[in-house]
Parts: C-alpha cells; structure tokens; sequence
C-alpha cells in the first residue's frame, strides 16, 4: 500500500484559506478526473466537509504522488503549491491510514465526537466510485474506516456529548435570543447541512420553518418533512429570500455555493426597524452570507470562524480516551490483516513451485517406467502429492500467523529469496509497505 493523504483543516488553517479550498459538490468529478489522470495516481477519493479538504490518493511513489496531488490541490484553490504548505498536512502509508480512522471516529472534528463525518465519507466514496477513480485499496480502507467509525460512536457517548457545528451554532443563536421556542426560522439551503438545521430547530420548538434553495421543489421537500413531525413550514425558491429574511428571527445558511447568497442589501433591508436582533449562523464554506454583515448593529453573525475560535481549545468529551482506544485496537488489526495478506502471494507461489516439481517428477517418472500399472502410477502420484501437502502444510500455516505480527513484514521476503518465487505470478493482492509495519505511527 502506498496510500496518501493530503488535507487542508480547521486545525491548521483559517476558514479563509479553507474557503478557497474546498471543493463543491459541483467541481468534484472534474477535481477526480484530473487527480486520475496524473501519472502517479492510481485511485483517488476527495473528503470535503465545512472544515477540511482531503485527497486520499493511492500512488505509485510518495514524492511523485504528492507532487501530482498538491498540484492539483493549488491549481483549484488558485495558490502557489508553497503558499499552501504552511497550512496543508500530509500522511503516508499507515499514517495516512491512521488518520481517516481518527476523522471518521470524530477525534479530528472541530467539535470532537461529531458523527455527521460518516455520512460525509460514504458520500465521498460513492461520488469517486460513480466517477471511477476508487479500486479496491479505497474500496477496503472506507470500507473499513466506516466501520472504525461505527464501533466508537456505538461503543461510547462521544458523539452525545459532542453534538454537533449545527448544535453549537444553535446554542449561540437561542442565548442571544433569549430562547428559540415559537422563534421564526430561515433555512437557506437544502442540503445534508440543511437537513441537520432543520432537524435541529424542530427539536428547539421553533414556531415556524422557511426552507429557501434554488430548486423550490428541494426546499419544498425538506419543508415537508418537518410539516410531517408536526411544525409549520414552507418551501420556496430563491427568490422568496428578501421577504423570509424580513420574516426571520434566526436564519441558517448552508447552501454549499461558491457566490454569496445572502447580501449585505438583503440583511440591511431585513433588520430595518427592529428591535431585536436577526440571529444569522453562516455554515457555509465558502461563506453564503456577506462578511459585512458582522459590522450591522441589527444582525448578529455566526459563522464557522467564530465556532473555529471557540472549539479549537475546547475540551474534549469524556469518552475521547475510549475512543481513542478503539481506533488504536482497530488499527493493529488493520496492519495486521494487511500483513498477512501480503504474504498470500508468496505462499501461493511456494504452493505452485511445489506443484510443479510434483508434476516434473510424476512425468520423468512416466518416461522411464512407461509399462508401469495404471492403478499403481495413480496411487503413487497421490502419496507424493499428499506428503508434499503435508510438509507444506504446517509452514504456510505458522508463516501467516507470524507475518500478521508487529515484526512480520521479512517473512514474505525470507520465503521469496530461500525458494526463488516470483509472487508476482499469481493474482496479486494490495501490499503494505515497510513503513506501515509498526502500526503506522506519525
């Protein structure tokens, strides 16, 4: 294996650089056709969120690969690949492996614990499988990754504790209001992120729920499922926008546009004549609503550069440690499997030398002893065939079982060198490398 991974995050970047390097739904596939196309790429998936962009690449070599990813990466945020090194973060072989397993068990959210990053990488892969940029090693490894997840959001209260981005800008917003129950809501946008907003506001019993997206009927349909739990709501296209902001006491965006879609003119004009704020959380990356907005004496402004400040210091939940010791468990068991695995090849190999010398013998056997009896020669095939199964049998065995240890990554190269095999022969599987061995460590 020789995967990598390229990302740029809430950890280590501001949302403005964030903003410019994100990838919209609607530039994915041209952002994975390139990355395949690249000499050195042989699978890619692209992991974009409101707080990170990741390339997860399979690559032929590591300096090669990076270069062709971070290429890519700059040429689409519109940098310099050195302007970006200061804020990019890249993992190799086990690490890279070791960091999806802690982005998928929520240990590298802002709000740590959030589960809404499993949806994300299943999306994710589906959009780089439809565009056939993924094979089996990013076929196994979100396979598995998803699974890393599962088992720590169901194994501990990390994500209870936790909540998420929507929750803590929720919170905000019904402290500056003095509560959010009754409260008019404006949902700008009606994707995933939307959904959340909206299942979040009609547990905050607000009075009513304005979805606004420019395809109404999208708007109209996750209007409608709130309607069905019981809350007021209604679905609009775009431009209903003014007259539901002037409407609104708290309004959501989260459109995933690349253009702003809520204007300094259109706040200005909604909170004229007001006595009490319009709360506006902006979730979206890029920003759907003007920066401008934040100096409106009327309007308070939420944004992801606000939460980034407050959480990145935040403490993390009670159930970290245990989360934390899952990911490690299921990393061993990954390198371990990954291990054994690669000395498969190996081993069918010794099983084919073997069966090819039987074979030899069995034929210089008929040569010389061409009037031997039929039922003699028969048997006497199945008793070399059976002792060389047998000798075989306990070596191939224990030499599996050692390869799957921390120190097992010689004993496929121990086998191939002692009896001149060549793996390569054989169907191959993905192999690890080296570096991986040790669990991948940082």
């Amino acid at each position: 294996m020789s995967l990598l991974a390229v990302g740029i995050s809430h950890r280590t970047a501001p949302v403005s650089v964030l903003e410019r390097a994100v990838v919209g739904a609607e530039l994915l596939g041209k952002l994975l056709d390139e990355l395949i196309k690249c000499d050195n790429v042989t699978e890619v998936m692209i992991l974009s969120t409101c707080n990170r962009v990741e390339f997860y690449a399979e690559v032929d070599a590591f300096h090669a690969g990076l270069n062709d990813v971070t290429g890519v990466l700059a040429r689409h945020a519109g940098a310099d690949v050195a302007d970006l090194t200061e804020f990019a973060y890249v993992h190799y072989a086990g690490a890279a492996v070791e960091h999806l397993f802690n982005v998928t068990a929520g240990l590298d959210s802002m709000v740590v614990g959030e589960p809404q990053i499993l949806g994300q990488l299943r999306s994710a892969y589906a959009t780089a499988d439809q565009a056939q940029t993924v094979g089996k090693v990013l076929h196994d490894l979100c396979q598995q990754a998803l699974r890393v997840g599962k088992r720590v959001h169901s194994e501990t209260d990390i994500d209870h504790a936790a909540g998420s981005v929507v929750a803590e800008a929720l919170n905000d917003a019904d402290t500056a209001l003095g509560g959010l129950t009754g409260r008019r809501a404006l949902v700008v946008g009606a994707g995933s992120m939307a959904g959340l907003a909206v299942s979040r506001l009609k547990a905050a019993a607000v009075g009513h729920i304005s979805v606004i997206n420019r395809t109404a009927a999208n708007a109209e349909r996750l209007a409608a499922n709130a309607v069905a739990d019981g809350v007021p709501a209604a679905g609009f296209g775009l431009e209903a926008l003014a007259g539901e902001l002037a409407r609104a006491e708290v309004v959501f965006a989260c459109t995933g546009s690349v253009d702003t879609v809520v204007t300094l003119d259109d706040v200005a004009a909604a909170i004229d004549g007001r006595t009490a704020p319009l709360v506006i959380c902006d979730l979206g990356l890029p920003k759907d609503v003007d920066a401008a907005v934040e100096g409106l004496a009327g309007a308070l402004l939420i944004d992801l550069t606000t939460l980034q400040r407050r959480l990145s210091d935040a403490p993390s939940g009670v159930d970290t440690q245990a989360a934390v010791t899952i990911v490690a468990e299921e990393l061993r068991a990954y390198f371990a499997a990954q291990r054994s695995a690669e000395v498969t090849p190996t081993v069918t190999a010794l099983r084919r030398r073997a069966a090819d010398v039987v074979n030899a013998e069995l034929l210089r056997l008929d040569n010389r002893l061409p009037d031997l009896d039929d039922g003699v020669r028969a048997e006497l095939a199945q008793t070399v065939r059976r002792v060389v199964d047998k000798l075989l049998h306990a070596p191939t065995v224990r030499v599996k079982e050692l390869a799957a240890g921390p120190k097992g990554a010689g004993y496929a190269d121990a086998l191939r060198e002692l009896f001149e095999l060549d793996p390569g022969k054989p169907a191959a599987v993905s192999q690890i490398t080296s570096s991986e061995q040790d669990g991948g460590t940082r």
